[in-house]
């Protein structure tokens, strides 16, 4: 099989890459490094059976050629991370609009190719702070286009729209999958989150920074159930025309998971607490709770993670401690 990986030096994205390299199909990743890094593909670049790509999604004449000789694509090249989303406003938007149009409308002039469209939990927007857990046909709420962190959750909301009316409409193959924050090696902190940023301030011995007062709960999910997850989706006809929560529906707070963190990597670090305000930008709102009904996703490929959130902790302690 050849397989496009948009996004494919990214964190979830190397690790489908990877995966697909054991599996001997011939992969085909697109990243322009904005947000990911050729470290997460280094090993795999000494192999005849991977190909990389440094080149913006937004380059029409650059993805044809992709597109063309892909018979699966994934597509999970995106702005992420609410730091970044904040500070590179224009730029966010241009990628997850554009940048998804462009990909679609290949994949159906090209030969009806199948897209799995990353999408996100952002989608539920406010209403993330009045239900303990979502399901895939429950309702969004947005916030105010004046809170710039909104802008990410209307656009992947649109991606949504775009492929569901070039499925219904033009018959191409889509399937959308809903991450619920997804971690594990090879994620950074960079761009806001958590579990990896906590992890180097704590091995670092520096505070622990909570934004507003760590009773905020998240639900977190291996990368590597999540990588299973998505390739079973992709082999699954009937998942077509679909959205799909993946996600693991054990939440835990804020403070918490610091207070683990703390504890697992024995670090002497303060557990401070930050204004949002501060962290992010004046107005800034969040979600109480996010945390996923994934009764549809069991139902479709029998799915249940398989790692718990101190799994999840091990690793990533793990992998920066190396």
């Amino acid at each position: 099989m050849k397989v496009l990986i948009t996004g494919g030096a990214g964190f979830i994205g190397s690790h489908i890459a990877h995966a697909h390299v054991l599996k001997n199909d011939d992969v085909y990743v697109i990243d322009d490094l904005s947000t990911g890094s050729v470290q997460n593909i280094k090993d795999l670049q000494r192999g005849k059976h991977f190909h990389f790509t440094m080149d913006t999604i937004l380059n029409r004449s650059g993805m044809k050629p992709l597109i063309k000789k892909a018979d699966l694509i994934y597509h999970l090249a995106a702005a992420v991370g609410v730091k970044y989303i904040i500070d590179n406003p224009l730029a966010s938007l241009k990628t997850n609009i554009t940048g998804t149009e462009t990909v679609l409308e290949l994949a159906n002039e090209l030969g009806k190719k199948k897209v799995v469209l990353a999408s996100t939990s952002e989608v539920y927007g406010k209403n993330m702070s009045h239900k303990v857990s979502f399901r895939e046909t429950d309702d969004s709420l947005m916030g105010p286009t004046t809170i710039t962190r909104w802008s990410y959750a209307c656009s992947k909301a649109l991606d949504e729209f775009l492929a569901l009316a070039y499925y219904r409409e033009k018959k191409l193959p889509v399937v959308i999958v809903r991450f619920f924050n997804i971690c594990g090696p090879r994620q950074t902190g960079r761009y806001g989150m958590v579990i990896p940023r906590f992890v180097k301030q704590a091995l670092r011995g520096q505070p622990m920074t909570i934004f507003g007062d760590g009773t905020q709960t998240r639900s977190f999910t291996h990368v590597n159930d999540a990588t299973s997850a998505i390739m079973k989706l992709a082999r699954t006809d009937k998942a077509l025309g679909e959205i799909f929560n993946l996600g693991n529906p054990h939440a835990i707070s804020i403070l918490e998971l610091a207070r683990r963190i703390k504890k697992m990597t024995r670090s002497s670090s303060r557990i401070v607490f930050v204004p949002y305000e501060k962290a992010y930008e004046r107005g800034f709102e969040d979600m109480k709770h996010r945390r996923p009904n994934i009764d549809k996703l069991e139902r479709f490929i029998n799915f249940k993670p398989g790692h718990s959130v101190d799994d999840i902790l091990r690793d990533v302690i793990t992998y920066f401690e190396e």
